[in-house]
């Protein structure tokens, strides 16, 4: 690390403990807590992945200084409270990735061997077990811990993909991708029957979302989705995010289409603004 780097992270947590300092600090800051402050990360985190999308180096830097300063954010409160600080952190988390990378930091003899297929996964159990020996972790509540470390706070969608996967991995998975797609096949015709029995039992309304066969039954579906895209080895929060910033890119091409002609989409209608989507989308593949 230059000097420079040391210098200005020393700065940054100089920074904080001055906002988080009883009568002088940001009266704003010093409400946080660790609860309060959690959202703020999760959506800092997700900024940096829209940077990196976006190919956008200079919003991608500041929103690296953003997603740091949620790590000294939450250190500083751990400090207040006797628990860990920052250099603590700092000082786990190198240990961590010193330990998890003997095929390059290891003996000659650990270099030698590489990188064996599984160990990863193995290495972490071994970590569990070890803290909850020390201590440091909460003991399993139930014999069973293969889904356990899966955090629930995570995007349902990534969510879902991380379960399948530690499924998967002690067997609990199709062979390939044919029976996925049937069971595809299956949660939307069950979907759909779900919806049909809403309808009858509300006079031909459109189901509401509160129905909650059909809710579940939708569930059910992007479950399936989900487990589509990992046996193709997509990452489906990022594929969706791919296409959210498509579906943005192209209404805001209809918007601007119509905003020549001095009208917006309330004064349009569904078949016109169909005609201006296959426009933008022909557009974008230089058709």
């Amino acid at each position: 690390m230059s000097a420079a780097a040391r210098d200005n992270l020393t700065k940054l947590l100089d920074v904080m403990a001055a906002l988080r300092t009883p009568g002088t600090g940001c009266p704003w800051d010093l409400e946080q807590t660790f609860a309060t402050i959690a959202p703020y990360t999760i959506e800092e985190a997700y900024e940096v992945a829209d940077a990196i999308g976006q190919n956008d180096m200079a919003a991608l830097k500041d929103e690296l200084g953003d997603l740091l300063l949620q790590v000294v954010y939450h250190a500083r409160m751990a400090e207040e409270q006797g628990a860990f600080d920052f250099a603590a952190v700092a000082e786990a988390v190198t240990r961590k990735m010193l330990r998890r990378h003997p095929h390059v930091f290891g003996t000659p003899e650990e270099r030698a061997a590489g990188a064996a297929p599984g160990f990863w996964e193995r290495l972490k159990a071994i970590e569990k077990a070890e803290r909850q020996a020390s201590g440091e972790a909460p003991a399993p509540r139930v014999a069973s811990t293969v889904l356990a470390d899966v955090p629930v706070a995570l995007p349902a969608l990534t969510r879902a993909h991380k379960l399948q996967a530690k499924a998967a991995r002690v067997g609990f998975d199709w062979p390939s991708l044919a029976p996925v797609f049937a069971k595809a096949r299956e949660e939307l015709a069950e979907l759909e029957e779900a919806i049909e029995k809403a309808r009858g039992t509300d006079g031909g309304q459109k189901p509401s979302g509160a129905d909650s066969d059909v809710a579940e039954e939708l569930g059910d579906l992007l479950f399936v989705i989900a487990n589509v895209a990992r046996h193709l080895g997509v990452d489906p929060e990022a594929a969706l995010r791919k296409t959210n910033d498509k579906f943005t890119r192209r209404f805001t091409a209809i918007e601007t289409a119509l905003a020549r002609d001095g009208r917006t989409p309330q004064q349009s209608n569904l078949d016109e603004m169909d005609r201006l989507w296959d426009a933008a989308k022909a557009a974008e593949r230089g058709a």
